[in-house]
């Protein structure tokens, strides 16, 4: 018998569901409903996951309860005997991995991860699931695109010996998925990719919104009861997006985003969202012939090939989560050669960059209303926050000049529109970034300075035994006093 159901039109973007079709959802995204068949769900639904429900798979060795007998009855439990999360957190054995995490994978969480094809996901899924494996119990790494034989090659390249308790399962379908997980009860799944699987009671195609809804609901439903960390790999399109419907990022629990340049060797891994950690940390890899090598002084990594004496070059500092970061800023100003003058960023916001250089115009009197302004941030890092304004006024201004900036300098400070440079946060952890590196200077706002003038002065003291150069400070009080610094 053919089971009942509705005709609806969901949004690809939002997940909203309509009677009837719309050009323009309530998300303002324009054509992107699409039709469904939704299948009516019985009172004894299996997606529940209670707390009753969690407690019974835990007492029956992680078997999942309430699939077919008797639906398990909801109990509320009091707030302060929860067990905290932090407390038990499973260690991947990647550095940075955990970095980004918060601490370690949750139990019972779920983690979609993306980025371009070939860019690691799979690389360092693997790692992470080899050592778990070895370290804490079975692990079941799910694939629904590649085969056993393309797995095990990866894992023989990346992991070595692999461990006994790491399970490799070809399969599109979430019913099997979930059985299997009924009878291994692994303490790790991964799911490659969600938009493979498919659940048979719906009649719409994998990749679909009904699809990776139903088999979100269900992996969140193994997750939950068994108290297990789920990994869900995602696509992502050529605009950096990702892929298909958006519902499966407000489902899980933490989103990690993969970025680099493939002809590169360095790949920049960030928590987009994060809801048992700060979204502000990233973790820094090297892929290398045996797969992901974790970059511990990714300030020097990302200044290696700086020239000091560059003109529109200027070293700049952010704090990103609880590490801080030297990185270099460049910018050109050139000639227009069209009716109007171009404005390109890479790694800073493109308003930003109009504010500073309006800031720049009308404070300091250039001109470049005639001139196309392009400022990149080196290494593909995305500092968040106002850390860099100084760093790209100083760049623009030492290429609109044609002056270098002296080397040996850090520059770092927010600029607002009357001008005046206002102080930032971590500026003692930054201060002694730059002198660990070997930087001579540093510029940055009044307040700053003269809050930072004893842990120089400490600084300077140890540099003394070692007859190294003084850090000196240089306190900016409006960008109209960038001048004396060239």
């Amino acid at each position: 018998m053919a089971k009942k159901g509705k005709t609806v039109f969901v949004c690809q973007e939002c997940g909203y569901e309509s009677p009837k079709w719309m050009g323009q959802c309530i998300c303002g995204a324009w054509n992107t409903m699409v039709e469904e068949k939704v299948i009516d769900v019985d009172a004894e639904d299996r997606r529940r996951r209670t707390s009753a429900g969690r407690r019974s798979a835990q007492a029956g060795g992680g078997a999942l309860s309430g699939r077919g007998g008797a639906a398990v009855s909801a109990d509320p439990v009091k707030l302060k005997q929860v067990t905290s999360g932090e407390t038990n957190r499973i260690d991947t054995g990647i550095g940075e991995l955990n970095r980004v995490l918060g601490g370690g994978l949750v139990p019972g969480s779920l983690t979609l991860i993306s980025g371009e094809p070939g860019i690691g996901k799979s690389t360092i899924i693997i790692q992470a699931a080899a050592h778990i494996a070895a370290s804490c119990g079975s692990v079941l790494y799910v694939s629904g695109e590649e085969s056993e034989e393309q797995i095990k090659m990866r894992a023989d390249r990346v992991c070595g010996e692999l461990p006994d308790d790491l399970f490799i399962l070809a399969e599109t379908n979430i019913e099997s998925v979930s059985e299997v997980c009924n009878r291994l009860a692994p303490r790790f799944l991964i799911i490659d990719s969600i938009q493979t699987m498919f659940s048979s009671e719906l009649e719409s195609a994998p990749g679909s919104v009904s699809q990776v809804r139903a088999c979100g609901n269900e992996l969140m439903r193994i997750g939950k009861v068994m108290n297990i960390p789920v990994f869900i790999v995602a696509h992502v399109t050529k605009s950096g997006e990702l892929a298909g419907p958006r519902i499966v990022e407000h489902m899980v629990d933490c989103v990690l985003s993969f970025t680099g340049d493939r002809s590169h060797e360095m790949r920049i891994l960030r928590a987009q969202k994060n809801r048992f950690g700060t979204t502000s940390e990233i973790g820094a890899f090297e892929m290398a012939q045996e797969g992901l090598v974790e970059i511990e002084n990714l300030s020097g990594v990302l200044l290696e090939e700086m020239d000091r004496e560059s003109e529109g070059s200027v070293v700049t500092a952010v704090y990103e989560g609880t590490r801080p970061l030297i990185l270099e800023v460049q910018a050109l100003v050139s000639p227009t050669n069209i009716g109007f003058a171009r404005r390109t960023t890479i790694g800073v916001e493109n308003s930003r960059l109009n504010m500073i250089l309006a800031v720049l115009e009308k404070k300091m009197g250039l001109s470049l209303a005639d001139k196309d302004v392009y400022v990149n941030v080196v290494g593909g890092i995305r500092p968040e926050g106002t850390y860099t304004d100084l760093a790209v006024a100083l760049a623009v201004y030492s290429s609109y000049r044609g002056v270098p900036l002296a080397g040996g300098t850090v520059a770092v400070g927010e600029i607002g529109l009357t001008g005046d440079l206002r102080a930032v946060q971590n500026g003692e952890k930054i201060l002694k970034e730059a002198a660990k590196l070997g930087f001579e200077r540093v510029v940055l706002p009044v307040r700053n300075a003269e809050r930072l003038r004893r842990t120089a002065a400490e600084i300077n003291g140890a540099r003394a035994e070692k007859n190294g150069e003084k850090l000196t400070l240089t306190g900016i009080r409006n960008i109209t006093e960038i001048q004396k610094l060239f």
